[in-house]
């Protein structure tokens, strides 16, 4: 099993993103929880719920409350079919939502985007990390260069490959974009990798990705792992609504914990932070 896995043999190093007011750990003793704010009308899971800029807030310190380490804050739907916002409303949606919530949270905030001109005004307005979501960006590595940004790398080739170790392929394109980013100028200590559940990948390519997802270890950086509530766990559970996959989300979170994966991004906060509270409490015990 992966828990009697010596930490050295699954690339485990610790690593500590830090600034002048707060501090994210990465050890890969337990997963920390990135909890999802999405401040759009559309989004798949919880799309319009918290469109009101008081709602968000709301959200998000009840988020921090319930366990959440990083607030993740997206403003442009990535939903099969969504439409591309133009930057004035991607940036109307989520600014003055992340400049309220840097005056009232003190855990890290991530800004959630593929726009470079987005991700400047976030991160110039106070954003700790950034969640890229381009596939890979020259201009996106620059900026995180810029303000010196911790940067998350999600796997999303722009057409869909045809994997053959679906694991292993995404591994290498990770790789690829690691590499790109570290020549625009981001430090190798502040970029973590996603392997992009949901994206450019079908029901079975996503199961075989998350259930080999230790092929990552061998880029040595953190892991993020994206699976709430997504299609593949419904197509599993038979659940169709997405607001009901909470129970196969979790076990998704689970799996995550016993391979070590350093970051979840999840809807369910309170609910993951149990589930991986007794988790950490077992294989500790």
């Amino acid at each position: 099993m992966p828990y009697n896995i010596p930490k050295e043999d699954l690339g485990w190093k610790p690593v500590h993103w830090q600034w002048p007011d707060r501090q994210l750990v990465l050890d890969g003793r337990k997963p920390k929880i990135a909890g999802i704010l999405n401040v759009t009308p559309d989004s798949f899971s919880d799309g319009g719920l918290y469109w009101e800029k008081q709602k968000a807030v709301e959200r998000g310190c009840q988020m921090a409350l319930e366990g959440a380490d990083i607030i993740d804050l997206g403003g442009q739907s990535t939903r099969p079919g969504f439409q591309q916002l133009e930057t004035a409303e991607e940036s109307q949606r989520i600014l003055p939502v992340l400049e309220a919530l840097l005056k009232v949270v003190k855990i890290p905030i991530s800004v959630d985007t593929a726009n470079p001109e987005v991700a400047a005004a976030a991160l110039g307005l106070g954003a700790h990390i950034l969640n890229d979501e381009s596939g890979g960006s020259r201009a996106m590595g620059s900026i995180a260069a810029k303000y010196k940004a911790p940067v998350i790398l999600m796997h999303w080739p722009k057409d869909k490959p045809q994997y053959g170790q679906v694991a292993e392929d995404v591994a290498a394109a990770l790789d690829s974009m690691v590499k790109d980013y570290m020549t625009a100028g981001v430090e190798p200590s502040k970029i973590a990798v996603d392997p992009g559940l949901g994206f450019a990948k079908n029901i079975d390519e996503n199961l075989r990705m998350l259930a080999h997802i230790q092929a990552l270890r061998r880029l040595g950086k953190p892991v993020l792992v994206g699976a709430s509530r997504k299609s593949f766990i419904g197509a599993i559970t038979g659940q169709k609504e997405p607001s009901q996959r909470v129970s196969g989300s979790l076990a998704a979170a689970v799996w995550c914990a016993l391979w070590q994966v350093e970051l979840i991004r999840v809807h369910d906060v309170k609910e993951t932070a149990e589930a991986l509270a007794m988790t950490e409490a077992l294989l500790y015990a």
